[in-house]
């Protein structure tokens, strides 16, 4: 088995390399190759281009990058025909990964889409190109299924893969001493997103809402960052150590499990708190163009997960020009000055996290699909006659 797999985030790098684990232990002989994070890397598989290159958010954002994305677009193209994959996973990033898709369709690889986009939020013609080009597409999200198999699109449900990951390495007090945080100190997380951009765009309002927390509590402020992300490169790391924050890079789990609260960009981590029954305080800011060109496409009225998944807005969500250091600071204060708040969000976020649960590891289950699809194309190939 010759596979071509490719990821486009922080999460699609973790959920890759969770699939090249269980095919691997399927097919020893299997290789891997594509569009590689750090964690697929350590999995065995070999980069035809390196994932962080291609990481960027925002409709207008995304401008400037165009040019290096679409060298390393091409790159990844090119080696197509050279690597001959048997079956391509393709992980999130739609806009990457959509255009990825027709070429391999087009050169007759089998396409396993992990991962559905939020075509079901905006930009539904997505849902066209995944009715054309993939050959199953599999789903995290339960109400997702229903959404894409009723346009055509064959569609599986796997469950959330974080849902049997995510968990603390690390005791209260083996955290305390690890990271020399006192074990009876009120922990804020703070988790601004995982790519550099996002961060440095967030930062500045949440280092000026942590001030305002500070007025009326006493706590212990955590920036909780990627593994490798190089916090001493940010443009406000001096404030960071102004405002004693303490910065810990890699425990991204271990910051969120022993918080009181947590202010967080809205993206995978609003689900990683939701499963961890932490309370939060969503926010998320892009380029102006980008809100105003990204408004006309959407279809939702709510943007943060487990919102979504309850069918109720039990998290606050603080978009674009609601991203203020004073709104962020006042739904934080009012969680943490009301405990019976604190525990209603706590029990809401346990039922969304039962509905993600699964009885079966859905990486495991993205394995079987990946044969099976790959199995298909060989049965395929045995039975049609060859072209003399």
């Amino acid at each position: 088995m010759r596979v071509l797999i490719s990821a486009g985030e922080d999460s699609g790098d973790l959920y890759a390399a969770a699939v090249v684990e269980a095919l691997r232990a399927r097919h020893p002989d299997a290789e891997f190759f594509g569009c590689a994070g750090p964690r697929m890397q350590a999995a065995g598989v070999r980069p035809i281009i390196d994932m962080r290159s291609i990481a960027v958010v925002g409709l207008v954002e995304v401008v400037s990058h165009i040019p290096r994305i679409w060298a390393q677009f091409r790159k990844l193209v090119q080696a197509i025909p050279i690597e001959k994959p048997d079956v391509a996973i393709l992980t999130d990033a739609p806009d990457f990964h959509l255009r990825l898709a027709k070429r391999l369709h087009r050169a007759g690889v089998r396409v396993v889409y992990l991962i559905a986009p939020q075509a079901w939020a905006w930009r539904q013609g997505r849902v066209r190109t995944l009715r054309t080009n993939a050959d199953r597409l599999l789903c995290i999200f339960p109400f997702e299924r229903g959404f894409f198999e009723g346009r055509g699109v064959p569609t599986a449900y796997i469950g959330h893969p974080l849902a049997r990951i995510v968990k603390p390495s690390f005791t209260r007090a083996e955290f305390s001493r690890e990271f020399g945080i006192p074990s009876d100190a009120r922990v804020l997380a703070l988790t601004p997103g995982s790519r550099r951009g996002v961060v440095e765009r967030h930062l500045p309002v949440l280092l000026e809402a942590v001030e305002l927390i500070r007025g009326r509590h006493a706590i212990t402020p955590v920036l909780a960052l990627p593994r490798g992300f190089g916090a001493e490169s940010l443009s406000f790391r001096e404030r960071i150590r102004a405002a004693s924050i303490q910065v810990i890079e890699g425990f991204t789990w271990d910051v969120l499990a022993q918080a009181e609260l947590a202010l967080t960009a809205l993206g995978t981590v609003t689900v990683e708190a939701a499963l961890l029954g932490v309370p939060m305080v969503g926010f998320y800011r892009v380029n102006a163009l980008s809100w105003i060109l990204g408004r006309w496409l959407v279809r939702t009225s709510q943007f943060c997960m487990p919102n979504l998944l309850a069918g109720e807005p039990i998290v606050p969500e603080l978009i674009q020009g609601d991203m203020t250091p004073a709104r962020i600071a006042a739904e934080a204060l009012r969680l943490l000055d009301q405990p019976r708040e604190l525990s209603a969000m706590r029990a809401r976020l346990g039922q969304v996290a039962a509905s993600l649960a699964s009885e079966r590891d859905p990486m495991e289950i993205a394995a079987e699909w990946t044969e099976k699809v790959w199995d298909a194309k060989r049965l395929q190939s045995e039975t049609v006659p060859s072209q003399i």
